[in-house]
């Protein structure tokens, strides 16, 4: 990897500051904030606890949820710095200031070791306008940088990119390295064939990674909403299911791209299809790819059938390199979560080296207690599709070169 790692720095009774990725999931009780999902949290432990062992002063800077650029209780990181300070040894400090002379005084009392969570950037509009004067303002916390939060480096913000600028040297951190390790450097020569699954329920969010990655796949699978998309650029009936029509002349585009390249561009022969959208619902496997076949209408497709779970499962037990990104069905409706389920049970029982996308599928594959059997899973939704596209992120741009 061309740039600095965490791994490079020395920072023993240096004040290390440090982007992560904190925006969990959270619910109410009780007028309690609790984190109903902290695998964002624990991602970031490795390089924390790294710096913590080689006697740095930790300083971590994060977002949480859409305060829109004011300080908004709801939006408090109060409750994540408690959750951090049972998760990881005494002691985890927090600030309600995260700039000026309160929060740079506790920077440098903090212990060797110590780790102290700022409040929520995003209380300041200056953050996501990527405003200089508060990226000095930040850079006054610490004595180098580190960004650690992947799910942000596609954001040119104060804290992901700006602050860089700022102190001597900027490296990434454990699960930085990892996210590009995974997405960027293993897929840029993947072990064939190279299998690329793709759903999830917008061709729109995905187009350009599609281009990307035809260059380089042997086989795409497409199954989730976007399918219908490709549906109507074949003509095949789609009944109620959701199409993206000022989309469609675009996966024309892209079935005539995957064609002239020599790509396997594989969507679902059947589909489940159904009259309600909930649990219990009536709903039937119905055929689709041959002549006059489609979805009934009045009908709409909510998860791959049998035959296309079939197909798909030959192609995985024949791939090397597998990347996953956006569900084949209903995965939250029990009913419409087969495909993605056997799906996710293929990959883990692949020999192939098993890549899954962020977003809607990491949640899929957790609940179906699968996670562990994958050999990388992204934190990162807009990161990891950037990424795929072959874009350089602005948090990433913004790192020390080696």
């Amino acid at each position: 990897m061309e740039k600095l790692s965490v791994r490079d720095l020395e920072v023993k009774g240096k004040r290390v500051l440090v982007r992560v990725d904190f925006n969990v999931p959270t619910e109410e009780i009780d007028g309690k904030i609790r984190i109903t999902d902290d695998t964002r949290i624990r991602e970031s432990l490795p390089t924390i606890e790294l710096l913590r062992v080689k006697g740095a002063k930790v300083i971590l800077l994060a977002h949480f949820g859409r305060p829109k650029g004011k300080p908004n209780p709801k939006y408090s990181l109060k409750p994540v710095a408690d959750h951090l300070a049972r998760m990881i040894p005494p002691p985890v400090h927090f600030s309600p200031e995260v700039i000026g002379p309160k929060v740079e005084a506790a920077s440098k009392a903090l212990p060797d070791g110590g780790v102290l969570l700022v409040e929520n950037v995003r209380f300041y509009s200056e953050e996501e306008a990527d405003a200089d004067s508060f990226a000095q303002a930040l850079a006054k916390l610490g004595d180098v940088y580190v960004n650690d939060a992947f799910g942000a480096a596609h954001r040119a913000h104060a804290s992901t990119a700006g602050v860089a600028k700022y102190l001597p040297q900027a490296a990434m951190g454990l699960l930085m390295e990892r996210e590009l390790r995974y997405l960027k450097d293993e897929l840029e020569d993947p072990e064939r064939p190279f299998l690329v699954i793709l759903g999830g329920s917008k061709v729109s969010d995905k187009i350009a990674a599609i281009k990307a990655l035809v260059e380089k796949a042997d086989v795409f699978l497409i199954g989730g909403a976007m399918a219908y998309t490709f549906y109507k650029a074949l003509g095949i009936p789609t009944g109620t299911s959701r199409v993206e029509t000022d989309k469609v002349h675009l996966a024309e585009e892209l079935l005539a791209l995957a064609k002239k390249k020599g790509v396997n561009f594989l969507s679902p022969i059947d589909d489940v299809e159904t009259l309600e959208l909930k649990d219990g619902a009536k709903s039937r496997n119905t055929p689709v790819h041959s002549p006059g076949q489609g979805i009934t209408e009045g009908w709409q497709a909510v998860d791959i059938g049998r035959e296309t779970i079939g197909q798909y499962k030959v192609e995985i037990g024949k791939a090397k390199t597998i990347l996953w990104n956006g569900p084949v069905g209903v995965f939250e409706i029990p009913d419409f979560a087969t495909g993605t389920k056997e799906l996710a049970e293929a990959l883990a029982a692949s020999s192939a080296k098993t890549i899954i996308g962020g977003g809607d599928l990491v949640t899929a594959v957790k609940q179906f207690g699968l996670a562990g059997k994958m050999t990388f899973i992204s934190t990162g939704g807009g990161a990891s599709l950037e990424l795929l596209e072959g874009k350089e992120l602005p948090g990433v741009a913004a790192l020390t070169d080696r």
